[in-house]
């Protein structure tokens, strides 16, 4: 790709991430993508995060390096508020942790794969290579088969933000919804809001990034007979139930944006978190929303069997 293929923007929430930011920048600015400005909101870092976004805005050459102050309301609040910044002004538009590592190769693949879609709203999300805190290799994420779709969205994000790259029309498209509301996670508001507006979603099933395990991870990874013990207990205690509550609510405030189906669906998976228990499973049944996997699904059904829907 060329610079002819357009702008990138990266949208980079940070906080005391001191320790790996130089890492990560390292690896965007090596991209062999040439034309990415980067947009770093800092939510009050005590760390030398600042410093080190300083100095990263001198040396940056391949675009704007514009660093924000954040709302200082957590992950999600500071996500959101790039998301809605009217400045940002893209064909392309990747989220960015502070503390993983992009292959070289990560936004061509991307942009790669969106741009067959031309002006319909796109969303690229893929696998990760799982590390340490050190950088060394553990594993891969989970590896999904089933379409990426709404009736899927809505109980279960399969991308995480740190692959997550919008066409134009797909960021202006979440920009929009982020307006009319809060969130419980960027990524799976992207996800649910591209899918659900008619949108098209590509899941990568080669990972382009090395997702970083540390103590200070916020959200961490999904593999490992752990942390699907840890989604099963929080189906059933009541966790799951919040994480759906804020979707419901969400996509309550941007309900004009869905096509007539998706609407249909939520409303069927709205109808399955109350009522009598035949009622429950019944409209759990025709929603037609599914999990990735098989132990998913059995935890889909015994969540709405439990009214923890």
């Amino acid at each position: 790709m060329t610079a002819a293929g357009g702008r990138l923007a990266v949208l980079m929430a940070t906080y005391n991430g001191a320790r790996y930011i130089d890492e990560q920048l390292r690896s965007v600015d090596q991209q062999a993508w040439p034309a990415i400005d980067v947009w770093a909101s800092d939510d009050g870092s005590t760390d030398g995060t600042s410093n080190a976004l300083e100095r990263w805005a001198v040396y940056w050459s391949k675009g704007a390096f514009t660093r924000l102050p954040g709302p200082g309301s957590g992950f999600a609040a500071n996500f959101r508020s790039l998301l809605v910044n009217p400045e940002v002004d893209a064909d392309y538009v990747a989220f960015c942790d502070q503390d993983d590592v992009w292959l070289a190769e990560k936004t061509q693949v991307a942009v790669a794969a969106l741009e067959p879609h031309g002006c319909r709203p796109a969303l690229y999300c893929a696998r990760t290579i799982i590390t340490d805190a050190e950088g060394e290799e553990l594993s891969r994420s989970p590896l999904f088969r089933r379409p990426p779709d709404f009736a899927n969205a809505l109980v279960q994000n399969i991308g995480g933000g740190n692959t997550m790259v919008l066409n134009r029309a797909a960021h202006e498209l979440v920009r929009k919804a982020a307006a009319l509301t809060d969130f419980v996670s960027h990524d799976w508001f992207a996800y649910l809001i591209v899918a659900g507006a008619g949108g098209y979603v590509t899941y990568d099933e080669t990972p382009h990034v090395r997702y970083r395990q540390h103590g200070r991870n916020l959200v961490g990874s999904n593999q490992g007979w752990g942390p699907r013990l840890s989604r099963i207990k929080a189906a059933f205690g009541g966790r799951f139930m919040l994480w759906n509550d804020g979707n419901v609510a969400a996509l309550d405030a941007c309900r004009d944006l869905l096509t007539p189906a998706a609407a249909e669906i939520f409303d069927r998976f709205r109808q399955a978190r109350t009522g009598p228990l035949p009622d429950r499973l019944v409209n759990l049944w025709r929603s037609g929303v599914y999990r990735q996997t098989a132990l998913g699904q059995v935890s889909l059904y015994a969540a709405g069997l439990l009214g923890k829907l």
